[in-house]
């Protein structure tokens, strides 16, 4: 849709201001014309079909897309784009473009292709730049178009500052007219000047205009011209800022020139090679997920180069390729020596490595890409001859690039996967077996060792339980102590009550008697007993 957005920004204004170039070739130009609405029509039926993220969902439902398409003021721009404004060539003819003008409604998507594009090119400042000289373009074009209009309205030839007469057939051919209003729009655009001054007021007008326009977009786009320029070399300003401060660092203290020589050499091999980026810099920006599938997609493949690793779970694989440390060595750097404890294996991602004798100068062997070294010592095999130290002595015949896992990041993974762990300590056994590395006198030591040090484990831990039920058990006892106390507060209180319920009903009934009645003794036995529930209650609260 981006192909006929353009062309009708470019040709509608060319062909409205050129009449040669609108007449000479009419047919060609309505067969593009309605082309083009083709496919703003088809283009306005995709957009009703095009779905959204709602809730990072993407919504399909066509009657949804429809209303929400609908309610946008992109549809209202998408519907003038196509309203058949060209009827009116019935009345005034063919040969009347400018009436086209409303297709420029639609100039939205050709900057939603540039954006898009940008986002998903792998050279995005090339595509800034070549897409602001397209600007560039644009505006000088559709300046030039006006010029000539001006000037064919005022009368061509009838002042110095409107284009020349036709009568001179130089002047009269299409290519130098287009040629002659470009290379003045050029020239009023980016205020460079000399063109003939205007002479009339609208020509004042027109100019004033244009130095603005100048000025305002030109200086904006000119500027966002050098910082892009700026930003390709920002990789290089920065990288060399970081020399210069390492080189100041090592004069300050006062670094040997050998040395010196040997880190300026590093930093033009990561240059050349183009590895001056931080692999963790450049991925912090990343969520978690992404990061464990990039480093999957990049690392995995030479995780499984390696021979103990070959037949494991992809969860413990995985789990490992998230721990691969990259290292890099200068030439002539010893990656480990002959007696070293190993602490961590390697992988070769990239250069070469020599094992070598005592006096670093004979090689046995050389080490190239995918090769890998140090997996037997940070497993930690009972009865390995060398224990956890090294065999050989490895040293870096130019610049390496190597991954690193740790004994310590291996064995965090393994807790997770305990016949991971089992296997792969069968599978290192069996490589020391095959190399005559396995001491069967110091496996059973090991053992022996091992149950001593899970013996004493279990008793440290039993002490620890004990102390604990000790606590727990006075605990109970307190806890208990004080629920029998509540206990015998709360009976008290209802036997209270229960002594002031009865004395109240015994005085009431008192109240109630008839001093006056015929039987005394009723009376008598009233007051008898309210003054036993009195005495019983005044001894109750005594009590309490």
């Amino acid at each position: 849709i981006s192909i006929p957005v353009f062309y009708n920004l470019m040709l509608l204004v060319a062909r409205s201001c050129f009449n040669e170039l609108q007449e000479a070739n009419t047919i060609q130009w309505i067969t593009l014309d309605y082309t083009s609405d083709l496919l703003y029509y088809i283009d306005t039926f995709v957009r009703t079909r095009t779905g959204f993220l709602e809730q990072g969902l993407l919504v399909k439902d066509a009657k949804i897309l429809k209303e929400k398409y609908i309610k946008t003021r992109q549809f209202k721009l998408d519907v003038i784009s196509i309203f058949p404004t060209d009827i009116v060539f019935i009345f005034l003819g063919i040969d009347n473009p400018e009436w086209r003008f409303n297709r420029l409604f639609r100039l939205s998507r050709l900057f939603e292709f540039f954006d898009r594009t940008e986002t998903r090119t792998n050279f995005p400042n090339i595509f800034r730049i070549a897409n602001l000289v397209l600007y560039i373009i644009i505006i000088i074009h559709w300046n030039g178009c006006l010029y000539f209009a001006i000037s064919k309205v005022l009368g061509f030839g009838t002042d110095t500052w409107v284009y020349p007469d036709m009568s001179n057939a130089e002047y009269k051919r299409l290519v130098r007219q287009y040629i002659y209003c470009f290379y003045w729009s050029t020239l009023t655009l980016t205020t460079i000047g000399e063109t003939p001054p205007p002479v009339r007021d609208v020509e004042y007008f027109f100019v004033v205009i244009d130095f603005l326009t100048g000025v305002l977009i030109f200086a904006t786009i000119v500027g966002n011209v050098g910082a892009m320029i700026s930003n390709m070399n920002a990789g290089r300003v920065e990288f060399q800022a970081k020399i210069d401060s390492i080189k100041q660092y090592m004069q300050f203290r006062k670094v040997t020139k050998d040395l010196e020589v040997r880190v300026v050499k590093w930093f033009d091999y990561l240059w050349t090679e183009e590895k001056s980026c931080d692999e963790k810099l450049v991925l912090k920006n990343l969520p978690d997920k992404l990061k464990a599938e990039i480093a999957i997609n990049v690392h995995l493949e030479t995780l499984k180069k390696v021979r103990i690793f070959q037949d494991c779970e992809a969860g413990l694989l995985i789990e490992l390729v998230l721990k691969l440390q990259p290292q890099f060595f200068s030439p002539g750097d010893y990656i480990c020596k002959k007696g070293d404890i190993g602490r961590e294996m390697y992988i070769i991602k990239e250069g070469k490595l020599a094992v070598v004798a005592d006096d670093g100068v004979t090689q046995f062997v050389v080490l190239g890409d995918g090769a890998y070294f140090g997996e037997i010592s940070i497993l930690g095999i009972k009865g390995s001859k060398a224990g956890n130290r090294r065999t050989a002595n490895i040293r870096s015949v130019g610049y390496s690039d190597l991954f690193a896992l740790s004994k310590d990041d291996l064995m965090e993974a393994l807790t997770e996967y305990p016949d991971a762990k089992y296997a792969l300590e069968e599978k290192g056994r069996a490589i020391l077996m095959k190399d005559n590395l396995i001491d069967e006198s110091l496996v059973a030591a090991t053992d022996a060792k091992d149950l001593e040090n899970k013996v004493n484990e279990i008793e440290m831990h039993f002490e620890v339980m004990s102390t604990k039920f000790r606590k727990l058990s006075s605990q109970y006892e307190s806890s208990q102590r004080k629920l029998k106390q509540r206990l015998s507060n709360i009976s008290n209180q209802v036997k209270s009550l229960r002594f002031n319920d009865d004395y109240n009903f015994a005085y009431q009934g008192f109240l109630t008697k008839d001093l006056g009645g015929n039987d005394p003794s009723d009376e008598l036995q009233c007051i008898y007993k309210c003054a036993v529930y009195w005495s019983l209650d005044l001894f109750h609260i005594s009590l309490q």
